[in-house]
Order: structure tokens, then sequence, then C-alpha cells
């Protein structure tokens, strides 16, 4: 990603929901961190790709606790 002017918000994806392997907290965070550098905080969304209904309910909800755990990390 490159810095750019936005006028609205960013979902940025941080997994391939069409992928049946569960990203790591530690990947998700990774990913967000890139998406911040070039995204102001304020206007970054860390949200589920629209894809969830593709993936069975382990996957999905072994993905969304690593998502949502990654998105309570602040700073380094």
């Amino acid at each position: 990603m490159e810095p750019r002017p936005l006028g609205r918000g960013v979902g940025p994806g941080v997994w391939d929901i069409h992928s049946p392997r569960v990203p790591s907290r530690d990947e998700v965070v990774g990913a967000l961190r890139r998406a911040v550098a070039a995204v102001p905080g304020g206007r970054l969304w860390v949200n589920p790709d629209y894809g969830l209904k593709t993936r069975g309910y382990p996957e999905v909800e072994a993905s969304l606790r690593h998502l949502a755990a990654a998105g309570e990390v602040r700073g380094n």
C-alpha cells in the first residue's frame, strides 16, 4: 500500500478468506501494521471479508478470533 489522500475509511484484506488456512494473530498484526503505515489509523477498519460464507465454522471462528486479537494490539 502507498500513502494516498482518502476521503473515506479503508478495510484492507488482512487474510485470504478463500483459503482454508487460518492466519496466525501475528500474521494479521503484521498486515495491519503495514496498512497503518499507509492509512491514518482513524480511517482504518478491521473487518471480516464478505467471503466468510465460503468457509466452515471452525475456520471462520479461529480466523475471527485472530483478527479480533490483532485489532487490540497497539503500538509496536
